[in-house]
């Protein structure tokens, strides 16, 4: 086994221009005296020969008991090796480290090389004994934990799981071989023991993800997500156990040499990052699709929580810089399927109406792909952030537009102006909202009925609103202001369908051009009467059938209806009934009651297909 701090039986020949150093010991107890007295003749030789300025001068000759400690020491390694004898061995190992170091200092003579050999084939026994035992403290003391209080969580507690004794004699072992100049050997067993604790927590883990680029290309989404899905465990459990137990293990062992403790560790963690970078590089150079998106900001923030498990000690390393390259390709894959929702907008082309008016399944799908993507705010405001075309092309496009379009720009509730904050990110939010209205716009056409076109504006943009102000992300990346304007967009839908639908039934409850000269015209009431029954019939029919989810829409429509349509007809009623002769007159041309007005506008908007006429 070669040491690395000392050099072994290479010694500088100089002349003797100066006297050699007699440095003598009292020998004449030696045979009787403790180990005590021999540590600290020893002690003091250490002392003497490191008092010695010119050390080129060499020594004349060593003292006599130095053939008696070696004989201890060899003996004590001896009964070590045996399991027995451990009784001041560190003590012993400390001095025969510091008396080989400082006989190596002088010129070689027969009494050095005599010496320094009887030393140097001691300390290296005595460094391969202690190199097994730390071998096998480390390989059969894993499990050997018998204080955990201090441990935060339980995977913690069982991974590195080492007593407190033990890792205070690793810590002892390890300084000792550092200073003797093992630290090769000693940072070789560690590395070892530890890279194969590592490698079996990551079989458990079953990280056995493909990383073959053209595996991945050619793979099925579907196992494409397992393989993520394990992934992202593998990272948690580098991030949240493995890492910190190893950074933990790695400072109480080498607390006494730092240096050597971050080589160990940037290597260590170096063998598990690059096998989970392998894989996000060929995730990264598979087709792109929408359903990827949130896999791949899942594996965006595990970079990043990475990082931070890596450590800010680690900063320029380049292992740190290629995880950071590699968080960087999976956001812009991540931003670029996110802008891809822009075009699958705008290829949404239907031929057909959605039965009813009801919210269309586009709507559905961008408001809950926006939810999604903006519980990821924070990862999306960094990754669109050093994405400033985007910004540069919105302020494009706003210079471009024409003066109809900023019109219709300032009444939008989209308008940039009536944000609170605005960053690349809710920017890209609320382009996409506008090409969703503008979509809504186009489908609302076809429909021939005007009325049924504002009930399938007014339940898409409503379906928009709660969504928004049921989800604390997406109502924090537009703001309040949006909302405002949002529902003063659905009121004027409201509005809207109102006029349209029940502006055709009010003119047969007006009052005007009934009494001529004081004398009823009851041909004209007859058929005020008539046209009024057979208007709100086909109303009730048509509208029966159609959808309003949202049930406090289908309330408020419901009562803004009877609150108009009720109090005219109770009054029409009132006014004019009593000019039918007889029951049955009254029955012919008075087919509804105001209650039962009332009672039938609470059929609207249920959704019964069966009573839905031609009309779409």
């Amino acid at each position: 086994m070669e040491r690395n701090g000392h050099k072994r039986n290479s010694f500088r020949r100089r002349g003797a221009e100066t006297p050699p150093v007699r440095i003598s010991g009292d020998n004449s107890c030696i045979e009787n005296s403790s180990e005590s007295a021999i540590l600290e003749n020893v002690d003091n030789f250490i002392d003497l020969l490191s008092a010695v300025d010119d050390k080129s001068s060499g020594i004349a000759e060593v003292p006599d008991f130095l053939v008696s400690f070696t004989r201890i020491m060899e003996g004590k390694i001896d009964r070590y090796n045996r399991g027995g004898g451990k009784e001041r061995f560190m003590d012993f190992v400390v001095r025969i480290s510091k008396l080989t170091d400082a006989l190596s200092q002088f010129p070689d003579n027969p009494a050095i090389t005599s010496a320094l050999s009887q030393t140097s084939v001691a300390l290296q026994r005595a460094m391969a004994v202690l190199e097994e035992e730390f071998r096998s403290l480390m390989e059969d003391s894993r499990h050997d934990c018998d204080s955990r209080e201090n441990a935060s969580d339980s995977e913690l507690k069982d991974y590195a799981a080492y007593s407190p004794g033990v890792i205070e004699k690793m810590k002892e072992i390890a300084s000792m071989m550092i200073s003797a100049g093992y630290e090769s050997e000693c940072s070789q067993v560690y590395y070892i023991v530890r890279r194969n604790a590592i490698k079996n927590q990551l079989t458990k883990m079953e990280l056995d993800v493909a990383s073959n680029m053209d595996d991945v290309a050619k793979m099925q989404w579907e196992q494409q997500e397992i393989d993520i899905s394990r992934w992202l465990n593998a990272v948690k459990h580098c991030s949240e156990v493995i890492f910190p137990a190893e950074r933990k293990l790695g400072e109480s062992v080498f607390a006494a040499s730092p240096e050597v403790k971050s080589s160990l560790l940037i290597n260590l963690f170096r063998l598990v990052v690059i096998q989970l970078l392998d894989f996000v590089e060929a995730t990264t150079m598979a087709k792109r699709s929408a359903e990827k998106l949130f896999k791949f900001l899942d594996m965006y923030e595990a970079l990043h929580n990475l990082i931070q498990s890596i450590g800010g000690e680690f900063s320029g390393e380049e292992l740190i810089n290629e995880v950071i390259d590699a968080g960087e390709r999976i956001g812009e894959c991540a931003a670029c399927i996110f802008t891809d929702l822009e075009n699958s907008i705008k290829s949404d082309v239907a031929r057909s109406p959605v039965p009813g008016g009801a919210v269309h399944p586009l709507t559905r799908y961008v408001m809950n792909y926006l939810k999604y993507a903006c519980e990821y705010k924070a990862s999306m405001e960094k990754i669109f952030g050093g994405r400033s075309e985007f910004a540069e092309t919105h302020a494009r496009a706003t210079v471009n537009l024409s003066s109809h379009d900023v019109e219709k720009e300032s009444e939008s509730p989209h308008n940039f102006e009536t944000m609170e904050q605005t960053t690349p990110f809710s920017i890209q939010v609320v382009t996409v909202m506008d090409l969703l209205d503008g979509n809504l716009e186009k489908k609302s056409k076809l429909y021939r009925d005007p009325s049924l076109q504002n009930v399938f504006l007014m339940n898409n943009g409503r379906y928009i609103l709660q969504k928004v102000k049921g989800s604390g992300e997406i109502r924090e990346v537009i703001g309040d202001t949006w909302c405002r304007r949002r529902s003063a967009v659905v009121r004027q839908y409201h509005k809207n369908y109102q006029r349209e639908t029940w502006n055709r039934v009010l003119p047969w409850l007006n009052h005007d051009g009934l009494m001529v000269n004081g004398k009823l015209n009851k041909p004209l009431l007859k058929e005020r009467f008539k046209l009024f029954t057979a208007t709100f019939d086909e109303i009730h029919r048509t509208q029966s059938a159609w959808v309003v989810s949202d049930l406090q829409l289908q309330s408020e429509l419901r009562i803004s209806i009877s609150s108009v349509l009720v109090p005219a007809y109770r009054s029409f009623v009132g006014r004019f009934r009593q000019y039918f002769e007889s029951n049955k007159q009254v029955d012919k041309y008075i087919k509804y009651q105001p209650e039962d007005i009332e009672t039938l506008i609470e059929d609207l908007f249920e959704g019964n297909m069966a009573s839905m006429g031609r009309r779409k």
